[in-house]
């Protein structure tokens, strides 16, 4: 279960980075400032992928956007050591993806793990240099 949630966690941060390195918006880089993707474009993507309703719109985005706050919060506490900063967007990004989890449908949540299953996937494949 740990793993699954990890894994769940990874892939949420991997979206963010796979579509800030696929470009698009904000100068080419897909996303606001570090090429992290901002809370719009990612609501947007989850929009298409999951037809969320007006009201999810709205609770996905303000959800994104207190990520977005805590993680610049983390980024500026941890002077650039991404080693001790991991375990705390680690947990960060576990606690974003359950509380979107808990604003989709349960079709609408079945389809989001397996995106994020499939981006984990991906990422581990690349890191392995599939």
């Amino acid at each position: 279960m740990k793993k699954l949630v990890l894994v769940f966690a990874l892939v949420l941060g991997a979206s963010v980075a796979t579509f800030a390195q696929n470009g698009g918006g904000n100068g080419g880089n897909g996303g606001a400032r570090g090429g992290r993707m901002n809370p719009e474009r990612q609501v947007t993507r989850l929009k298409e992928t999951l037809t969320l309703t007006d009201a999810q719109v709205t609770k996905v985005t303000a959800i994104l956007t207190a990520q977005g706050k805590v993680q610049d919060s983390l980024r500026t506490a941890s002077n650039g050591d991404r080693e001790a900063m991991r375990p705390k967007q680690t947990a960060l990004r576990k606690a974003t993806t359950d509380k979107i989890t808990a604003v989709l449908t349960a079709e609408q949540a079945t389809i989001y793990k397996k995106q994020i299953e499939d981006q984990a996937k991906a990422m581990a494949e690349r890191q392995n240099g599939n």
